[in-house]
């Protein structure tokens, strides 16, 4: 009977797990395929009233520079809104666990996609606050999945990883939309569609995820769900679960700010591991700068895509949707991107720690070069998209989403196995907000280019290159306090040297 109810588990887990990876790759992060439902909104005429005529060497030309900032408006809100409200989100998630917090995604995130699809040229105003509650209700999607890991021990950073490749992928949803719109879909029926799409999001908040959060570690017979893989489902489990909000037991194991040779360390763990502490702390911050200054990038470049190609491909349409595909169609690797740094996270599991060595140890030194790699990518990536040279875009994409993929990966796992898991999502949400607000940079960038650099990215560019270098700080230190902690624990082990 219990190897029944074990393996009916297994499938259960398994169900979530891909059913969780749908969800993810075709709804999450469908806000950063801009550049694909630009094509459709210009084409549709939307912010048309903006362009004017103007007359170059005796020539008539249309100037739709006001049109193109209008849209990057739009983008530059929606993304800063997508990491923003990842803190009040993360609270939601820890205080009201996965159902309320899904439901309250599902009803946001159909909101936007139904303003859309009832938008027209006369109503593009109703593009802010649409692609804003897209973008907010999708995080909701990723944050709330993201926990599925804890159902696979030793595969938690590679399933968390796949899980933001996911999210990096769902960008070229917009490419599908584009490519029906050019076939004749209307964009409304499109996204009536997606919004249709909220029936199945609700029968698997019920029937595959759980009411409050799935812990870590995962106890023996973990269920959840409405009599999920025929095992006993117990209550007083999931409340358990609940109450300690992701993991049931208390952890013992010390996290990087816990001073493991003090004699009141049972006292004082509990302070040290308060969310304050960890907001406060030197990994936090160098973490946050990491993460902000590739993000800035990144969402500099998507968001002056369309403008960049036009002026790359001197305003031919058929070359800018061309490229524009390619982009998308590239975004769909990002699932294919993502395992291979949950690869590099995991690489130690399994093997035996040095003496004295924490597991948290052993996890913080087997992401420094994972946070490296990333560092290195989008100096490279930056590099490339610098280069006024048309056919070296299509590198560019591939490192792009090489890039996104291990950012947003890292990001997650690092943070889970940085700091304790009860804060997890507070942590998560305040990070992503607090670079949310450098994200706003683009648009001062986005006015620069258009105005005083006369549409020549060129120095913004190389600036943003050159930002993106700061990143290195954050591995080289978590190097540094790994061999720190290495050297106190030779010392430990040997107290007599003569």
């Amino acid at each position: 009977m219990l190897g029944r109810e074990g393996g009916g588990m297994r499938v259960c887990y398994w169900l979530t797990l891909v059913t969780g990876l749908v969800e993810c790759l075709c709804f999450a992060g469908v806000v950063f395929g801009w550049a694909s439902l630009v094509f459709v909104l210009k084409s549709d005429g939307y912010f048309r009233y903006l362009c004017v005529n103007k007359t170059v060497n005796g020539t008539i030309t249309e100037d739709c520079g006001a049109q193109d900032e209008q849209l990057s408006i739009i983008f530059t809100i929606a993304s800063f809104m997508n990491n923003f409200f990842t803190l009040p989100n993360g609270f939601l998630f820890d205080h009201c666990g996965t159902r309320v917090t899904r439901l309250v995604g599902i009803s946001i995130y159909t909101t936007g996609t139904l303003l859309i699809s009832f938008s027209n040229a006369a109503l593009s105003v109703l593009l802010y606050p649409a692609l804003s509650f897209i973008a907010v209700g999708g995080i909701l999607f990723l944050v709330t999945n993201m926990q599925v890991g804890n159902l696979f021990g030793s595969h938690r950073s590679t399933i968390i990883t796949l899980y933001n490749g996911a999210f990096d992928s769902s960008s070229a949803v917009f490419l599908v939309v584009k490519l029906l719109y050019q076939d004749g879909v209307s964009l409304r029926a499109a996204l009536i569609f997606l919004s249709s799409c909220s029936v199945v999001h609700l029968i698997r908040t019920f029937l595959l995820m759980p009411r409050s959060h799935i812990p870590y570690p995962l106890p023996e017979n973990y269920s959840y769900g409405l009599k999920c893989g025929n095992a006993r489902k117990s209550r007083s489990q999931e409340n358990g679960a609940g109450s300690s909000n992701i993991q049931t037991s208390q952890v013992t194991e010390t996290t990087p700010f816990h001073t493991e040779n003090s004699s009141q360390a049972p006292k004082t763990e509990t302070a040290e591991r308060s969310f304050k502490s960890c907001i406060l702390s030197w990994f936090f911050f160098l973490h946050l700068l990491w993460l902000s200054v590739m993000q800035l990038r990144h969402y500099l470049f998507i968001g002056t895509l369309n403008p960049m190609l036009s002026r790359l491909t001197a305003g031919d349409p058929g070359l800018v949707s061309t490229y524009t595909n390619a982009f998308a169609i590239t975004q769909l690797c990002g699932i294919l991107c993502a395992p291979w740094n949950g690869l590099i996270l995991d690489r130690h599991k399994g093997k035996p720690r040095e003496a004295g060595q924490s597991e948290t140890e052993a996890d913080l030194k087997a992401a420094v070069l994972s946070l490296f790699v990333t560092v290195l990518q989008c100096v490279l990536f930056s590099l490339c998209a610098a280069i006024p040279l048309l056919p070296l875009q299509y590198l560019t994409f591939i490192l792009q989403v090489l890039n996104r993929s291990f950012l947003y990966g890292g990001n997650a796992a690092f943070i889970s196995m940085a700091f304790p898991p009860a804060h997890f999502g507070k942590l998560y949400g305040t990070l992503m907000a607090l670079s949310a607000v450098v994200s706003l940079l683009q648009y001062p960038c986005f006015a620069l280019i258009n105005g005083p650099l006369g549409g020549n990215p060129f120095a913004v560019n190389v600036a943003l290159t050159i930002l993106s270098c700061l990143a290195f700080i954050h591995p080289v230190f978590i190097y540094l306090h790994c061999r720190r902690r290495a050297a106190e624990r030779t010392k430990t082990n040997n107290p007599t040297s003569s």
